[in-house]
């Protein structure tokens, strides 16, 4: 970054700092991973000079002759790897990914149905504070108050009900695998639309180790980032059918010019997806969650749904005597990244509420593997007991920081 320290140090000396933090620290947030060097090199290109309104071969701009190949690699590859029939690479992020969908396929007013959000759905499934809530009709089916699994007895009774245009299908903080077999069969008996939001499995997916819901899902959704390791932005998978209304809900129905250094970035993201070293990543992101969660319930913290089937981990710390905002607070200061969370059929505020969650696709992306997973599960215990001891916080966040030294991240010089 030669040329920011001379134009901008302030600037230049964030990005530093934040750079070492990434490096230093042990990051947990399941959303968040290690992007390759290769992914950030092409984000930072030429491309981010040009405009493409439009779609490959349809351009309402000139001088696209390398546009067009490059979103084309983007789309092909995506298909090929997700045995898609038609992909859009378009989208900014996730959400406007799931606005597309509605966008495309239901009106102002009309029935859609999602998971809820404190049940571990996301803000745009339907949750009141989103413009889904408020602009359509939305229907919210939760999760079994014994098991802590989605009550899909309750989703078919409320689709047969209500009579959804749309059913969202997929969670942000779910640690068991969706049976999209089962949604899939709802629609198809009440004439919803189905779409998967697969953003925080997509690298699962992508890797074998999660059932896929592109076969049997009329639209899936999905970040490019989190555990596919891309750049931050968006993509939708189709059938065919679907092609032209999603492509018109995308541009020109929410957005402009696509931004081309980051469908860049998807097309090698991609491509480093599609290959066996991925697979065998994707493997040990699962393996590694399912240890730490071991390892953390043998500490006696209290797990949503006993487990994890995936890369998350949803805890219920009140059982500690604490609750989620300071315990994650005080890890953060040891050295260990994550974000407060709700758990299902919380008594807390989301602003205080009883868990935190976690996941380990970031740890995995530098080759962190079981060993590390109990080191961490004894830290993250040790900090149950010096919450407010700020010495022995920085102890760990010492200890924490020595480990990380030893598993370069990836992007990240030395």
């Amino acid at each position: 970054m030669e040329n920011l320290r001379k134009t901008d140090p302030e600037i230049a000396d964030l990005v530093d700092k934040e750079a070492r933090r990434q490096r230093d620290k042990i990051r947990l947030i399941p959303s968040e991973n290690y992007a390759s060097a290769s992914v950030l090199e092409v984000s930072g290109t030429v491309l981010t000079n040009k405009y493409s309104e439009g779609y490959a071969g349809k351009r309402y701009y000139e001088g696209q002759q390398f546009i067009d190949g490059i979103e084309t690699l983007a789309v092909e590859r995506a298909k090929a790897l997700f045995g898609a029939e038609a992909a859009n690479v378009q989208p900014y992020s996730g959400s406007p990914a799931n606005l597309a969908v509605y966008f495309a396929f239901a009106k102002p007013g009309d029935t859609i149905m999602g998971l809820a959000l404190d049940h571990g759905g996301h803000l745009t499934h339907g949750w009141g504070v989103s413009i889904t809530g408020s602009f359509f009709n939305p229907v919210r089916y939760g999760l079994n108050p014994e098991t802590h699994l989605i009550d899909y007895d309750m989703v078919r009774d409320l689709a047969r009900k209500n009579r959804p245009r749309i059913i969202m299908a997929g969670a942000t903080a779910y640690p068991r695998i969706i049976d999209f077999n089962v949604f899939a069969e709802v629609a198809k008996e009440v004439g919803a639309i189905l779409c998967v939001d697969m953003a925080h499995i997509a690298g699962l997916v992508a890797g074998g180790v999660h059932p896929s819901p592109v076969p049997v899902a009329d639209v899936v959704t999905t970040t490019t980032h989190k555990s596919l390791r891309g750049p931050r932005g968006g993509m939708i998978l189709m059938k065919k059918e679907h092609r032209k209304a999603i492509n018109k809900a995308v541009f020109p129905g929410l957005q402009g010019g696509p931004h081309n250094h980051t469908t860049a970035a998807i097309a090698v993201a991609l491509k480093e997806a599609a290959t066996d070293e991925f697979k065998i990543y994707a493997r040990n992101i699962v393996e590694n969650a399912k240890h730490l969660a071991a390892k953390l319930n043998e500490k006696g913290f209290r797990l949503v749904s006993g487990g994890t089937d995936n890369h998350l981990i949803l805890i219920d710390v009140t059982p500690r005597g604490i609750t989620g905002k300071p315990f994650a607070q005080a890890l953060d200061k040891a050295g260990i990244v994550c974000n407060y969370n709700t758990v299902p059929f919380d008594s807390r505020p989301p602003a205080d509420p009883s868990g935190i969650r976690i996941g380990t696709p970031a740890m995995t992306s530098r080759g962190m593997g079981k060993p590390e997973m109990e080191k961490l599960a004894d830290w993250m215990n040790q900090v149950v007991g010096c919450m407010n001891d700020e010495a022995a916080l920085a102890r760990i966040a010492g200890e924490v920081k020595e480990l990380c030294a030893g598993f370069p991240a990836p992007g990240i010089s030395a």
